[in-house]
């Protein structure tokens, strides 16, 4: 495709994810469909381009003030990720001098807004939650791309032999720093495609989503149930754990989610698993397995503020009014998933949040209305069950709660409690 062509269409696809009514990878997706001819490194600096608006909307549109021409095409010079000298070839001389000129300007003298780059509400939230001193790092690690981590599929092969298997294909890695079954990807090759994904040699999950998993423990022959199901990464790690025997029912509220599991099952080999749809926390199907169940996971529906790196349009299309709106539905869902456990089970409430809200404020409400039936069981101990250290993991007094930020973990933004039985 010629250069103006592309940027002509970054523009455009700029101007239908900046109206904020769908999640931008949704409409980048749409995008991508209605445009068949685009090839790999096309779509690629399309949707980064787009990406790297979203992470810096406010610096951007703050340089954009000063050039000519539709704001989409600014911004989209701005944000421009493919190569430069293709770029060169779209604009006109003029343009590229003035991106030249206001993308010299140091951020250092700009503003606290446009350096982090954040809504108001959510700016103050996370600083008064986690600290000025931890703020700033966690800013700029939130304006940076999130890399790609693999759950390698334990029943199919070995992180090891994945490793190799991988860099005979051309695609390097690193086993993850915390989880035993991640490894990191150099960039971002597609993967689709490869013998080794349809063959279920492993799944794309962040580390810490792995790490969730970890913490549930899940056991041979034991019946386990993912309240929040969604598409099934942590349902597939789960029952991997399991080594496919046991029961492990798959919950959730939507069809549409739990259907995206299926070609995933297929792959992974696992046969004890058992997607249901529910129609919410209080369903009859959820009240006959109440009382026999030996672990629940709650990954409870959240902002998703934690995967700003990888969904920066959230910040831009979060309130602080639909933050409060899921805390009721927060707290619903975790008392509802407690009911299940048989006594000495396992209770485990995660959110990929950053804020305090949607996390300790949870888990703290959670002690006090079910502290006769639920100890709480501190994170630490149970990371160094695992052989994890668990200094720069966890927060709370006797290292409570697993608390991932990505500026000290590397991966998404996630929160943990977890509890146990009487």
């Amino acid at each position: 495709m010629h250069p103006a062509a592309l940027l002509d269409q970054a523009t455009v696809l700029l101007r239908a994810v900046l109206k904020f009514d769908q999640p931008a990878d949704g409409v980048i997706s749409a995008h991508f469909r209605q445009h068949k001819a685009l090839g790999q490194r096309e779509r690629h600096t399309l949707a980064e381009t787009v990406y790297a608006v979203l992470r810096r909307r406010l610096l951007f549109s703050h340089l954009a003030q000063s050039g000519s021409g539709a704001l989409e095409r600014r911004l989209a010079i701005l944000g421009w990720q493919g190569s430069d000298s293709f770029l060169a070839a779209a604009v006109s001389p003029q343009e590229r001098d003035w991106r030249q000129q206001v993308l010299a300007v140091s951020p250092n003298t700009l503003p606290d807004k446009l350096r982090h780059n954040l809504p108001d509400w959510l700016a103050g939230a996370l600083q008064r939650d986690i600290g000025e001193p931890d703020f700033w790092p966690l800013a700029e690690a939130l304006l940076q791309p999130a890399p790609l981590d693999l759950r390698v599929n334990t029943l199919k092969t070995r992180r090891e032999a994945l490793q190799a298997e991988l860099a005979a294909v051309g695609i390097a890695s690193t086993p993850t720093a915390h989880s035993p079954w991640g490894l990191r990807l150099e960039g971002k090759p597609a993967l689709q495609k490869l013998d080794l994904f349809t063959s279920g040699a492993f799944e794309v999950q962040d580390e810490g989503s792995q790490l969730l998993a970890l913490l549930t423990d899940a056991k041979r022959g034991e019946m386990v149930v993912d309240f929040c199901a969604g598409a099934g990464g942590k349902t597939l790690a789960l029952g991997a754990a399991m080594r496919n025997t046991g029961r492990l029912y798959a919950l959730d509220v939507s069809g549409h989610r739990l259907a995206a599991l299926k070609p995933r099952l297929a792959r992974s080999g696992l046969a004890n698993v058992h997607p249901m749809q529910i129609a919410h926390e209080r369903d009859d199907r959820i009240r006959r397995l109440a009382g026999k169940i030996d672990r629940v996971l709650v990954d409870a529906p959240c902002s998703g503020l934690g995967t700003l790196r990888r969904n920066p349009d959230l910040k831009w299309r979060q309130s602080a009014r639909s933050v409060a709106e899921l805390n009721a539905k927060q707290a619903a869902i975790l008392a509802g998933a407690a009911t299940l456990l048989k006594p000495g089970g396992r209770l485990v409430y995660a959110t990929c949040s950053l804020l305090r809200s949607e996390n300790e404020a949870i888990a703290e409400a959670f002690d006090t209305a079910q502290g006769r039936e639920f100890d709480p069981l501190p994170v630490g101990p149970l990371l160094a069950e695992h052989g994890l250290d668990p200094v720069a993991l966890t927060v709370g007094e006797g290292a409570r709660w697993l608390r991932l930020l990505p500026q000290t973990s590397g991966s998404d933004g996630f929160f943990c409690a977890v509890w146990q039985r009487r």
